[in-house]
This record gives C-alpha cells, sequence and structure tokens, in this order.
C-alpha cells in the first residue's frame, strides 16, 4: 500500500490536467501520467499496468477500473494526452542529435566499464530521465547501445596497443598466425569451415598457454613454469589495464579464449592485439596462482606420504618382534595385580627370561624399530631430495614471494638463501661464515634434525633439511596469506583484498553494515544480550525437562532430542493428484515451461558479441545444453534426441553463448519468478531463511581441483548449496574438499543474486565455526548450525567478577571475553566485513587470514567477537524448543534437496566426467537450474491443485508445515530428449509479474543497499 501511495497519488496540479476529462478517456490519461511519472517513459499495453494500480488511480478520479477497457491504446486521443504529459512533465521526444549525445555519453562514462548490453540500456534509459528524454523505442535502444558499445571498445582498443612496443606487438600476434585451423563456427554461418574445434588446436604456444593444469605431480609443476615462462616471454607492458575494469578484462578474456586463431585474425590489430593482451594477461595470474596451489600441495603431500610410509614400517617392526603382544598383555596383567609392588619384583618375574628379556626388547626397538618423528624427518627429506626438490626449488626462480609483516621476514630470507644455494651439489652443510635465517619452524621437533655435529665437533645447518622446513613454513603462511605472492590473483597481497577507499567512505561503510561508529556502542550491545540471553536460561532452567547442565567428563550440557512432528496425511494424495492431472512430465519439459514463463533465456548473449542464430533456435540448443550439463549426461547422448539439432551445434552454443555468467543469470532469474509466483496464503510470506550444506560429488582426479577425503571415502569435489526453507536453491558453488564451509557458508549468503533477503542461515557443524559467528554479526545475518558436539560447547562470561551470576550454568561457563580486544580492531573488522559485502575480493580470500595459523591481531578480535555471539546462540537454543525445530527442519530441506539432485543428474553414475575446472562448474550450475525449474512448475502445479476449495480445505496444520514444491514423483529425467516448443503444460495462468524491463530498472550506480 505504501507504494501505490508514493507512486500512484496524483497531486494537485494532476488533477488539474485530468479535470477536463470523462469517463475511460479521464482513466486512461491519469495511469498513463502517473505510469510515466515513475518509469519516465509510457506503458507498451494495458497489460503492464498494475490491477492494484489501475483501481487505486481509479477511485481517485471517481471512474470504474473496468472503462480502461474502453480506451483506445492507437489513434489521434493517445497521441494527444502522450504529448501533453511530455509538455507537463518538461520531457521531449528523442531527435537524431539526442541519440548521437546519448550514444557518446554513454560510450565516454558506461560502456568503457560495463560491456554488457542490457546493463548499459538500464544507464541509457536513467540518462534518458535525467535529460528529460522520454525513451527512444526497444529497437532503437538497441542500436544506441551497440553503438556505444562500439565505440568505447574501438578507444579502448586502440588505447590499450598503443601501450605495446613493436616487439610486443609481434610477439603478440605471432601467437595467432601461422598454422591454420578449422573454424568453431556453425555449420552455414558465414566463415563455417568443415567441423566444430575446440579453439585450443592452434599454435602450440597459445594452446599450451591456454590448457588446464593437471594433477598435483612433479611433472605438472615443470609444465606450469613453462606455461608462466611462456606468457612473460611476451613481455607485456607493466599495467596494462590498470585504468580498465576489471569485467572488461574478464570480457576480453573469455572472448579471446572461445575464438579460434583465424577468428583472432580477422579483427583489427586493436582488437587482436587486446584480445590476446587480455588473454595472457588473465592466465599469467592464473598460472600463477596455479603454482602456489601446486607448491602448498606438493609440501603437504611429501609430509602425508612420509608419515605414511613409516607407520607402515613401525607397524611392520613390531610386527616381526615374536611373542611382543603376549609380553606385553603378561606386564599389564602383573602391574595391575600388584600396584604397589617393585619392578624388580613384580615386573620380571611375569616375563619369561625376566631382565635379560626386557633388555633384549628395548635394544631390538633401539635398532630395529625406528623413532617415529626422526624417521619421519629423515624420510621426508629423501623424499624432497630425490624428487620434488628439482620443481619446488626452480618455484623459487619465476615466484616472488613477500611478506607484509616483519614476524615473517625470516621465511622470505630463508627461501632467499635456499635459492642462493641451489646449485651447490652435494654440499651438506651450509658455510661458516653464512647467516642463516632462523624462523619458528626449526624449533621445535625438527631442531635436532636441522642442526648437526660436523666431524670437528661445529653445530651446522644441514642444507637439505633447511630447505624442507623452509618450504613448510612458506606453506603454512601461504595458507594463511602472511605470505603472499607477486603477481598471483588468488594469492596476491592482502591487503589489495580490502576496500582501499575505505577510510574516505567510513561513514558510508558503518551505515551500510548497519554497525555504529563507535566501538562501545557495539560492545554494549553485544553484552548486553550475552547478558540477558544467559539469564534467561539460568532462570528457566528449572522448566526446560530437555535439558541438564551438570560437572561429567563426556561435557556439561545434556540435551535431549526433540520429538518428532505429526506426520503429514494428504501431501501423498496432493502429489497423486499432480500425476493424475499432468501424467509423467519429461524433465526437458519441465525446463522448458520455466524458461518460456520466465523469460530467462532472453538475456543471453554470445561471448564474443557477435553470432547470427535466430531467438528461436538459440534458445532450443540452450535447453538442450542445460539439460545435458544439468542431468550429466553429456552433450553427445542429448545430440541423440528428436529435437533437429547436430552435437556440433550444440557444443558451438556451449561454447559462444553458455557462459557460468549467463548460467548463473539463468537460475537467478527462475528464482526470482518462482519468489512472484507464490500466493502468500499457500506459502505464506516470504522466507529469509535459508539452509546451506555440502554435497560429495565424485569427480576425475587428473586435474589440482578434485581430491581425495577421508570424510568422504574417495576422490571428487563438493558442491555448497544454499537452500531457501521452501526448496528453492538460490545459490550453488563449486569447492574442493579441504575448502572452509564457513566461507561457503557466507558467500552464499551475501552473494546469491536473487531477491530474497538472507537474514538467517541454518547450517550443520561443518558450516559454523567462532570466526563464522564473528563474521555473520558483522553481516546482520544470524548463523544457526546444528552444534554436533554440543555437550562439549562452552558458553563464555559477558563481564569478569562475577563467578556467581548464573549459578545454573556454571558447569558449562568459561572465562569472560576480552572486550578490549574488539575494541582495538573494532575498525579493522569492520573494513574486512565490508570487502566481503563490497565484493574486493572471495570471502574465502578474507577469512583464509583467519586461521589458526594466523597471527593476525583481527583474528582474536574476530574471535572474541565469535565467542560472545556462538554464547547468544547457545543458550537461545538450549532454551527454545521451537528453535530447535526450525534449524531441524531447514536442515531436512537440504537433504531433501539432495535427493532430487541425485535423481536429476543420473547420467555416468553420479560422477563428473571431466578435469577442466569450467565444465565441473558449468555441471553445477546447469543442475542448479534444472532443479529451480521442477521447483518453479511444481509451485505453479500446486497452486492450480490447492487453489480449489475442495482439495485446500484438506490440508491440515501438518500438511502446511511439510508442503514442498520439491518432488519427483511425476518427472521422468530419462529417455530420449524430445523438444517441442509449442506443447505446453496445461496450468492456469498466474498473475506472475514479469521479469523488470531495462526501463524499470535503477542504474547500478544509484542502487543502495546492500
Amino acid at each position: 500500500m505504501d507504494e501505490l501511495v508514493e507512486h500512484w497519488t496524483l497531486l494537485k496540479d494532476e488533477h488539474e490536467l485530468v479535470s477536463g476529462k470523462r469517463g475511460a478517456t479521464r482513466l486512461g490519461f491519469a495511469v498513463l501520467l502517473k505510469f510515466y511519472t515513475q518509469y519516465g517513459r509510457f506503458p507498451r499495453s494495458r497489460f503492464e499496468l498494475p490491477g492494484e494500480a489501475v483501481e487505486f488511480v481509479a477511485r481517485q478520479v471517481r471512474v470504474p477500473a473496468s472503462a480502461l477497457e474502453a480506451y483506445e491504446w492507437t489513434g489521434r486521443t493517445i497521441e494527444y494526452h502522450r504529448a501533453q504529459i511530455r509538455k507537463h512533465l518538461g520531457f521531449r521526444e528523442c531527435s537524431v542529435a539526442d541519440a548521437e549525445k546519448l550514444t557518446a555519453w554513454l560510450a565516454e562514462h558506461v560502456a568503457c566499464k560495463e560491456r554488457r548490453p542490457e546493463q548499459v540500456r538500464v544507464e541509457l534509459l536513467a540518462r534518458c530521465r535525467t535529460e528529460s528524454i522520454e525513451p527512444p523505442t526497444p529497437g532503437r535502444c538497441d542500436r544506441i547501445v551497440g553503438a556505444a558499445l562500439r565505440v568505447a571498445e574501438e578507444a579502448l582498443t586502440a588505447r590499450i596497443s598503443a601501450r605495446f612496443t613493436l616487439e610486443s606487438t609481434e610477439r603478440i600476434v605471432a601467437l595467432v598466425a601461422g598454422a591454420d585451423q578449422a573454424d568453431d563456427a556453425v555449420p552455414g554461418e558465414a566463415g563455417a569451415g568443415a567441423g566444430a574445434g575446440e579453439g585450443e588446436d592452434g599454435p602450440p604456444v597459445l594452446g599450451k598457454i591456454k590448457e588446464a593444469p593437471g594433477n598435483v605431480s612433479l611433472e605438472t609443476m615443470l609444465t606450469e613454469i613453462d606455461k608462466l615462462l611462456a606468457v612473460r616471454a611476451v613481455g607485456l607492458p607493466p599495467d596494462l589495464f590498470a585504468d580498465v575494469a576489471p569485467k572488461v578484462v574478464a570480457g576480453w578474456r573469455a572472448r579471446a579464449a572461445v575464438e579460434s586463431p583465424s577468428h583472432l585474425r580477422t579483427h583489427p590489430l586493436p582488437l587482436r592485439v587486446t584480445l590476446l593482451a587480455a588473454l595472457l594477461y588473465e592466465r599469467e595470474r592464473e598460472i600463477t596462482d596455479t603454482l602456489v596451489e601446486l607448491l602448498i600441495s606438493t609440501v603437504h603431500r611429501i609430509g602425508a606420504r612420509a608419515e605414511k610410509k613409516v607407520t607402515e614400517q613401525l607397524v611392520n617392526a613390531f610386527k616381526k618382534v615374536s611373542g611382543k603382544e603376549n609380553i606385553l598383555f603378561k606386564l599389564a596383567e602383573a602391574s595391575i595385580g600388584e600396584p604397589e609392588g617393585t619392578v624388580r619384583e613384580v615386573v620380571y618375574p611375569a616375563v619369561s627370561g625376566g631382565e635379560q628379556t626386557l633388555r633384549e626388547l628395548v635394544h631390538e626397538f633401539k635398532t630395529r624399530g625406528p623413532v617415529y618423528r626422526r624417521t619421519v624427518q629423515t624420510t621426508l627429506k629423501a623424499s624432497y631430495t630425490n624428487h620434488y626438490r628439482r620443481g619446488l626449488i626452480k618455484l623459487l626462480d619465476v615466484l616472488e614471494f613477500r611478506s607484509s609483516n616483519h614476524t615473517h621476514q625470516p621465511v622470505i630470507e630463508a627461501l632467499a638463501l635456499v635459492a642462493r644455494y641451489a646449485a651447490a651439489g652435494n654440499t651438506t652443510y651450509y658455510p661458516l661464515g653464512e647467516t642463516v635465517p632462523v624462523h619458528k619452524a626449526m624449533g621445535g621437533d625438527w631442531a635436532e634434525v636441522v642442526h648437526r655435529i660436523d666431524k670437528r665437533g661445529r653445530r651446522r645447518v644441514v642444507r637439505m633439511v633447511y630447505e624442507v622446513v623452509a618450504f613448510q613454513a612458506l606453506r603454512d603462511q601461504l595458507k594463511c596469506k602472511e605470505v603472499w605472492v607477486v603477481g598471483a590473483d588468488k594469492w596476491r597481497n592482502p591487503d589489495e583484498d580490502l576496500p582501499q577507499d575505505f577510510a574516505k567512505r567510513r561513514e558510508e561503510n558503518y551505515r551500510e553494515l548497519r554497525k555504529p561508529l563507535d566501538p562501545a556502542v557495539f560492545i554494549d550491545e553485544l553484552r548486553e544480550q550475552m547478558t540477558t540471553e544467559l539469564m534467561l536460561l539460568n532462570n528457566q532452567m528449572p522448566r526446560l525437562s530437555w535439558l541438564d547442565i551438570a560437572e561429567r567428563k563426556s561435557g556439561a550440557i545434556r540435551l535431549t532430542p526433540a520429538e518428532a512432528q505429526p506426520e503429514p496425511k494428504n501431501l501423498r494424495r496432493i502429489k497423486g493428484e499432480v500425476q493424475r492431472r499432468w501424467g509423467i512430465v519429461p524433465l526437458i519439459d519441465m525446463l522448458k515451461e520455466a524458461v518460456l514463463r520466465t523469460g530467462c533465456l532472453d538475456a543471453v548473449t554470445s561471448v564474443s558479441g557477435g553470432g547470427s542464430l535466430s531467438a528461436e533456435v538459440l534458445a532450443e540448443r540452450l535447453l538442450l545444453v542445460i539439460y545435458a550439463y544439468g542431468t550429466n549426461t553429456g552433450i553427445k547422448a542429448v545430440a541423440s534426441g528428436g529435437h533437429g539439432h547436430t552435437e556440433d551445434e550444440l557444443r558451438y552454443v556451449r561454447r559462444r553463448y553458455l557462459s557460468a555468467e549467463a548460467a548463473r543469470a539463468i537460475a537467478i532469474q527462475i528464482a526470482n519468478a518462482t519468489f512472484a509466483a507464490r500466493s502468500t496464503d499457500l506459502w505464506g510470506q516470504g522466507s529469509t531463511a535459508v539452509a546451506s550444506d555440502s554435497t560429495h560429488v565424485r569427480a576425475y582426479d587428473q586435474n589440482l581441483f578434485t581430491e581425495w577425503h577421508s570424510r568422504y571415502g574417495g576422490r571428487g569435489v563438493l558442491i555448497y548449496w544454499h537452500v531457501e526453507k521452501k526448496s528453492l536453491a538460490i545459490h550453488s558453488q563449486l569447492i574442493n574438499c579441504t575448502a572452509s564451509e564457513v566461507a561457503a557458508m557466507v558467500e552464499g549468503a551475501m552473494r546469491h543474486g536473487t531477491t530474497m533477503d538472507v537474514e538467517a542461515n541454518y547450517t550443520d557443524s561443518h558450516g559454523q565455526s567462532e570466526i563464522g559467528f564473528g563474521i555473520t554479526r558483522l553481516l546482520n545475518f544470524d548463523l544457526l548450525p546444528r552444534i554436533k558436539r554440543i555437550n562439549k560447547v562452552k558458553l563464555y562470561r559477558p563481564v569478569a567478577g562475577e563467578p556467581d551470576a548464573y549459578p545454573r550454568l556454571t558447569p558449562a561457563l568459561t572465562r569472560p571475553i576480552r572486550w578490549e580486544l574488539i575494541a582495538q580492531q573494532y575498525d579493522q573488522m569492520i573494513k574486512y566485513a565490508t570487502a566481503i559485502r563490497t565484493r574486493t575480493a572471495s570471502t574465502e580470500a578474507i577469512l583464509r587470514r583467519f586461521t589458526r595459523n594466523a597471527s593476525h591481531p583481527t583474528y582474536a578480535a574476530m574471535l572474541e567477537v565469535g565467542r560472545a555471539q556462538k554464547t547468544i546462540f547457545v543458550a537461545r537454543y538450549l532454551r527454545l524448543r521451537d528453535l530447535q525445530r526450525e534449524i531441524e527442519e531447514g536442515l531436512n530441506v537440504m537433504k531433501s534437496s539432495n535427493g532430487a539432485n541425485s535423481v536429476i543428474a543420473y547420467g555416468k553414475g553420479g560422477e563428473i566426467a571431466s578435469n577442466r575446472r569450467d565444465e565441473q562448474e558449468m555441471f553445477v550450475l546447469c543442475l542448479r537450474i534444472l532443479q529451480s525449474a521442477l521447483v518453479y512448475v511444481n509451485t505453479l502445479m500446486l497452486q492450480d491443485i490447492l487453489g480449489e476449495p475442495e482439495w485446500a480445505d484438506l490440508l491440515t496444520p501438518a500438511d502446511r508445515r511439510g508442503l514442498t514444491p520439491l518432488f519427483w514423483s511425476h518427472v521422468r529425467p530419462y529417455g530420449e530428449v524430445n523438444l517441442d516448443m509449442d506443447a505446453r503444460l496445461n496450468l492456469t495462468a498466474v498473475t506472475v509479474p514479469s521479469p523488470r524491463t531495462a526501463g524499470d530498472q535503477e542504474p547500478s550506480g544509484q542502487r543502495t543497499g546492500g
């Protein structure tokens, strides 16, 4: 209602305009006027006018809303009305001169930063409104946008190419010169070759640079080093793209990656050089990141394999000693039988042979049974020296490591020492006069191995052992970004992850996070919530029959699980009715129906900006490709169906049109359409809570991303899902098995991209941590986990000096929160939260600094915030049975979602049959699209049925609680793929707002809110 009053109320001067008109003319003029006032353009038809808005205006002009049907949308009357409205509002029609000025303005201010036509169109319409120009027709808008993009690209590419020397230009052009390659165009298009290549079989250097890395091995490391050297040999100018928006560079790179060398050669020289330079620039950073990950994985592998090998040796050595198990048993039995006796009187007589046998066992262990840790270190050194050293030493030549923290400078100096003596042959020790940097990793178990007494009795540093320790220290500090790499992206200087203008926009950043500028205010609010929740729990303990807190070894907290909720009685009948009305529906038809109703494919354009496929043909091929990836059956299998499209044609569309960005946008649009289509009578008000969890999927392992993990019992990757309470997936991401699920949880909650406002996130134990509680507090959404070992959880005290404040909670209480740490680091914590909110870096990159290995001062403060927030949550969780059930129900939604995914992605036994990261990501995105389409169409089906009183009356409270649109008993994902775009599901037309047109959207530069 507030929106109607704000945008559709006639003002005094507007009443005067309509005063001389009557009936349908009066109402038609009024709604045209208010629509133009709000959107800066006239509605294209009656159907663009919201029904409630028409009724609201009709009441003001005292004309029945039904009279609008008689208003004529063509002819002299409406043209006269439009002229009156333009004059009243000070607008004019767009002239040729206006169009030229708009094109020039867009090229200078928008198209140089934003290359997506739909977003440039948004800015065009916003500019029209600012200049009081009536927006041009859709076709004319497209021409203006296209011209602006073209002018901006010509100016940008001319500026970029001018930064190259003649020699560098020749080297970069040579990458696509020489051997021809079959074009990857569709057969029948201009310039089509005999086949559809993959764009990677061109000249050797370019093909090698574009290749994905293999698995963790010395060979892969050496290959990636060669790639990096090949990119650097071209000689890209420093700061080549310093003044170009990252998304523009990424677009150029994507274009160069899909175009074959023969296509690239047809471009004007400035464009050709710029495209190839963008590809090399991005690949140089990616290859650098890959080498860092190889270093981390290789050092870990050396240690892990050494430990495994030595463990096997120890077990074998133990088994070689005859009768050792019996001797151990007799010793234990004798000791327990006479605990007060002496060793000589009790232990020696218990063993056959007495003291002599035990002496022999000790001697045997010292000589044949190796000392575990020292042997691990010796084995690790041998593995490093004999195999991996060659690659790791070469890494020091091509990567530059730095640290912004003086505490870790000894590690950097140690690496310099290792590099300096890398070619010293078989020298055992560093020279006596050499300064050997000392760092933390040299202590502990390594101290005895790093140093050795030489023949002359001097304490020396063993070179090979020192190298091993240096690389282990480097690995540990890289993982928490205390050491970073020049020229990397993911492993870059962590200061670059933070917003550079934070100080200048400090007040705005605090306002966006809804946080006070004064840390004392923040602390007082947090402390007050802690006090309140602990007091409520303490006071209500006698009435909480499910909770017991007492001193016990297994943990102070004992929580009885909540009793099961009543089972829904009628949902099976409703699902049966769905199948009776619509039969068994092929999954491809569910996807098609969702696409046709939401228009989610309309914005998909070619990565290279060209293409001559008709909208209808493109839509069909996109549907088939999405189905092929989402079901994991593959393009080849889908191409054999009854639809008239060949495998080459489908692969062309995948390569040129279906990027990860496009697939993500399709999934988001279907999700938004589902939210808009929902009946509040059936589903209630919009949900603000999501559940998140990971699913392990088997995958090919000849790549860096796939990992073997004992928790999952095999190799694979993780898909981390965010699913809202009504079973709609709003976000998905591909992560490796050792990635932080806390970072993945925050990433999805903050960057899902849908219209949903996430205020709470249910998760399992793996998705929560004290750091997780801290960062979610700063980002303004509640972390609501199911904590696995809640019996071991400790509650922190809000203040010191009050040991008897909560007597019933004493066994579970621990120390007070260190509020002074929070006050000292408050501004820095807000800076890190702002980095996540504004996307200056990935959440994983930000949170990597907050690990146990980190010595970052903000880490300690964030931990304290997290401990305070976790105490608030646990106190509420233990006290409120409804919260326990709510979290359990949210996580049950995740289980149902995983069940649906296993049905949809049935191909290849559920294994991702690709080593390419982009192919694995496309599988995840298309699976999400298929599941979202299933939920969308099922929502409409259920609303059709439950809109009938006889069915709606069947629903009990338990039925409403368990009602979900995520079911598949009526869906057939298998069989031949037949696509008929004219065959539609018989669904009642629902009042679903169409996707906002470009004219309805706010310009990206003027949007507010987080």
